[in-house]
């Protein structure tokens, strides 16, 4: 196949072995809240991740931060032993985001998406080169949560929302990935095809009475945890809350940690 490397391992990195608690089933595990740094630049990390609960080991890493400050955007989450998800949301031909993933290992990270509306050779192509990096899980966003049915339909998607998650999920885990972002009205009828194994991480989390911004698919985190979901990705709701650390905890109370 034209996406193999020849000479994968020279670019990957075993990760560390604490990250094997990914590999549990969803069920088995507490749901955990995922921090979004949605920031501009990694000088605001320390301050934001001391501020907040030590419970909290999972951040998310985007595509605002990473542009910005590249790798060093993790290093101090690395230097405190927190689980990253890098969430570049990788769509391109099968040959270069499987050398993209082999990179993207030798930063350390845990979690990497890419979008599963690259196709069924781009989604093996990632999670064959995941596997020979070590344990790194690879996660596909489905349809992102500030998309609605209107918004499909002006893409030219005629089937609907629902029909269309479910089959880009299905896809995805049937190529060998092993997890999805997907909205958590979404997340109940995965769990029914997919089952327990895979990860499932549902961001658009408001908690009652939270403006919504750009998200057109949210739920409550009680709500997202009861649909099935392993990780709840969630950013302004805490970020830009007056307390952060009490608005972490109140999330986690309601999630069930």
């Amino acid at each position: 196949m034209i996406y193999t490397l020849g000479h994968k391992q020279k670019f990957c990195h075993h990760l560390s072995s604490s990250k094997s608690n990914i590999e549990r089933k969803s069920q088995e595990m507490k749901p955990e809240l995922i921090i979004a740094l949605d920031v501009p630049c990694s000088d605001k990390i320390p301050s934001i991740v001391d501020a907040l609960p030590p419970s909290i080991s999972f951040y998310k890493v985007g595509l605002e931060i990473f542009t910005s400050d590249g790798p060093s955007a993790l290093t101090y989450l690395k230097k405190t032993n927190r689980n990253i998800f890098l969430d570049l949301k990788l769509h391109d031909i099968p040959r270069t985001v499987s050398r993209a993933v082999a990179s993207a290992s030798k930063h350390g990270i845990s979690l990497l998406t890419v979008h599963a509306g690259g196709g069924r050779e781009m989604l093996k192509a990632a999670a064959a080169s995941a596997r020979d990096c070590g344990n790194l899980k690879i996660i596909a966003v489905t349809t992102l949560t500030s998309l609605n049915s209107s918004d499909l339909a002006e893409m030219g998607v005629t089937r609907p929302l629902l029909d269309h998650t479910l089959a880009l999920g299905e896809m995805a885990i049937s190529a060998g990935i092993d997890g999805l972002v997907c909205s958590p009205n979404e997340a109940s009828a995965f769990r029914k095809i997919i089952g327990d194994k895979p990860i499932l991480i549902t961001p658009g989390i408001r908690p009652a009475g939270t403006d919504v911004g750009d998200q057109k698919r949210i739920a409550t985190p009680e709500m997202a945890v009861k649909a099935g979901a392993s990780h709840l990705v969630v950013g302004r709701p805490i970020l830009e809350a007056k307390n952060p650390r009490a608005a972490a905890e109140e999330i986690l109370r309601q999630m069930g940690v």
